[in-house]
This record gives C-alpha cells, sequence and structure tokens, in this order.
C-alpha cells in the first residue's frame, strides 16, 4: 500500500534544490472514525496500530532519510535541535546537512517551513496564537543561526479568519507587543473578533526580517474533506508538516 497523491500538499516556495517540504492531508492512510484516514498523532485517541501504520507510509511514500523529530507540543516557543531526543516538549526543530526531518502537527494551528537559502538548513514550527505572540516564530529563525534575509518560510493550512473567533484577550496579546497586530482583527459576534492567524504570522516574520513568507490561504475548519479541525471536530487527527534537506 502506498499513499495517494492528495495525501500530500506540496509547499509552493522556490526552495533551492534537494529542501523538500510538504504537509500531509487527511486523505490516504489506514485510520477510521473521526481519524480517518491518514491521522499521524499519538495522543489524540486513535488505535496506536493505525497511528504506527500510517507513520511507516509516510516514511516510505516519501523516502525518508530518518524518522520525523517528533515533538512533544505544548503551544510553547521552545526550539529543538534535531535528531531530537526522545519526545522532547518543544513547538519547533531545525536540522542542519542532510539526514534529518523535521515535523510539526497541527488540526488548526498554523505549520510553518523554514529553510536557508542555500539548502543549509531547515526548521519545522508549531504556531498556535499562544504560540505566536510567544515567539515560536522568532525564536526558530534565531536557531537557524542564519541572517533573516537568507530565509524562506512557507505557511501551510491553519484555520481561516472567518472561521477563527477569539477573545479579546487575544488581542491584546498581539497588540501589547505590536499595535499594527490589530489590522489583524475584525469585530465579529458581541464580544468576539475574527483572528487572522497568517496575517499575524506574516507581521511577526517581516518584523524579525524575514520577507519571503509564502503559502497561506487555505483554511482547516471548512475544507472539511483535506484536513482535520479540532474547532470542528474536537475529537480528530493530526496532520503533519514536515521539511528535510534530500
Amino acid at each position: 500500500m502506498s499513499l495517494p497523491p492528495e495525501a500530500f500538499l506540496p509547499a509552493d516556495w522556490p526552495a533551492p534544490p534537494g529542501v523538500r517540504g510538504l504537509q500531509t492531508t487527511r486523505l490516504g492512510g489506514t485510520s477510521q472514525g473521526p481519524y480517518g484516514h491518514f491521522n499521524l498523532a499519538t495522543h489524540c485517541g486513535d488505535d496506536p496500530a493505525a497511528v504506527a501504520r500510517n507513520r511507516a507510509l509516510l516514511r516510505e511514500t516519501l523516502a525518508l532519510p530518518a524518522e520525523p523529530a517528533w515533538l512533544n507540543q505544548v503551544h510553547g516557543c521552545a526550539v529543538a535541535r534535531a535528531p531530537v531526543p526522545g519526545l522532547l516538549a518543544a513547538d519547533a526543530s531545525v536540522a542542519e546537512g542532510h539526514g534529518q526531518v523535521c515535523v510539526v502537527m497541527t488540526a488548526d494551528c498554523l505549520p510553518v517551513l523554514f529553510c536557508a537559502e542555500d539548502g543549509s538548513a531547515v526548521a519545522a514550527a508549531h504556531a498556535g496564537w499562544r504560540g505566536l505572540a510567544g515567539g515560536v516564530l522568532e525564536q526558530t529563525i534565531a536557531a537557524l543561526r542564519r541572517p533573516p534575509s537568507r530565509l524562506l518560510a512557507w505557511m501551510g493550512a491553519a484555520i481561516g479568519p472567518a472561521a477563527f473567533e477569539v477573545g479579546p484577550e487575544v488581542r491584546e496579546a498581539f497588540v501589547a507587543q505590536d499595535p499594527d497586530a490589530a489590522a489583524c482583527f475584525t469585530p465579529g459576534r458581541p464580544g468576539k473578533l475574527q483572528a487572522d492567524l497568517y496575517a499575524l504570522a506574516r507581521l511577526r516574520l517581516r518584523r524579525a526580517g524575514l520577507e519571503r513568507v509564502h503559502g497561506g490561504g487555505l483554511c482547516t475548519v471548512t475544507d472539511e474533506r483535506r484536513f482535520f479541525s479540532f474547532r470542528r471536530e474536537p475529537v480528530c487527527g493530526r496532520m503533519a508538516s514536515l521539511v528535510w534537506i534530500a
């Protein structure tokens, strides 16, 4: 068994030769019920045997050079350096050279992949609003140890602004750091706001000096066929966003 092409959303960025980046979808795989079909997470209640098979299919179909550096994501801003020892509590990882695969899992939060323009380093970051406000993208850029102007970023599928309803405390967390973040929020229902996670990430990346930002615009909540969404279905699987140097 191999995974179909629709199991993957390739990163649409001008990465240098040898850098591979993509996000998985929920299509393909062996999980059943609310985890159907291509769930890659072990922590959400799915059958462990199905997850193990899905991960094996991922490795085999993509011919990965190593087991992805799976993380224990905690909505923080810690960055691990691959290879990762065990299930490390972190929300991003960085790899330099061949043989290591950076990965983050999401089901509404924003996955951001990074690469150096010369193909010498890659990174993956998990950016929910808490991690984004906490500086996970800036910490990932710093961990890459290259000038931000020499980096590229790609944003995978995440919850879109029409679906991302938040309280005023979320807006306050961002505006307290950067008044320009106010433009990333629009009025919603009484006492609520609609937040544009993509716009917030672009703003923070560019403030950090990284101008070449690609991707964005998809919505995990509304595209039920392709993507898992925790907001739409609290019991669900997780997609993976991976980047490596082939």
